[in-house]
């Protein structure tokens, strides 16, 4: 089976008071199915940058992107649109949830846009929120919930539309210690019950121990973990 991200080569630098600095030269990753990847690196080491080109929300970046085995770099933005939708699920700091809407409406939507059913959205948004603890708080809007438990509902809207990889940008930074292990431990757990592989990124390295295989970002490269 082939892999369901290979990246080659991917840089992306930026200009600043006329002075130009490399966040990636030349980054090559490879992931496989149902792999998950730890993304290690200091704040400011550019993981959110690749993460952003990976998940095909910036531009001006080299390099080649594949994502299950297709070449996304240069599609249109039609077909960025549809990778992002249908291949990807994506989880961040700050869960971004739409705070006028439940739990299971917040995992419900992502499913619409993709065209499933009503009916069948709400029974997986449903399925996924029990896995994660929240069967009682499915009826809660975002105001209603813990910060760990709206991250929950982040990580089971990022899984509505069974995406290939998951892309997570310090998605227990903004929690406490013990919280943010409860949730990893969580996440890790779901996302392999799933099958979908994952690229997320940290600064912890306790954490990061938790996955698969870890890969540190340093200088604007990257470096495999032993």
């Amino acid at each position: 089976m082939s892999n369901v991200l290979d990246v080659t080569g991917l840089s992306r630098s930026f200009t600043q008071g006329g002075t130009t600095i490399e966040v990636l030269r030349g980054v090559d990753l490879s992931v496989g199915p149902g792999e998950i990847v730890a993304l290690l690196g200091p704040s400011g080491s550019g993981k959110s940058t690749m993460l952003q080109a990976i998940g095909l929300l910036e531009g001006g970046f080299q390099g080649t992107i594949r994502i299950a085995g297709e070449a996304v770099e240069a599609a249109n933005s039609s077909r960025r649109t549809e990778v992002r939708r249908d291949r990807l699920g994506f989880v961040y700091q700050f869960h971004h949830l739409l705070p006028d809407f439940t739990a299971e409406e917040n995992v419900v939507m992502p499913q619409l846009i993709a065209g499933t059913a009503r009916a069948a959205a709400l029974d997986k948004a449903r399925r996924l929120l029990t896995e994660l603890g929240l069967g009682e708080r499915l009826t809660h809007r975002p105001s209603q919930l813990s910060g760990g438990e709206q991250q929950r509902v982040a990580v089971a809207r990022a899984l509505a539309n069974e995406p290939v990889l998951v892309l997570a940008d310090e998605p227990t930074g903004n929690l406490d210690e013990a919280t943010s292990e409860r949730v990893l431990a969580e996440f890790l757990r779901v996302v392999r019950g799933h099958g979908s592989a994952a690229l997320i990124a940290t600064h912890n390295r306790e954490l990061a121990r938790q996955m698969d295989r870890i890969v540190e970002l340093h200088e604007g490269q990257l470096v495999e973990q032993a």
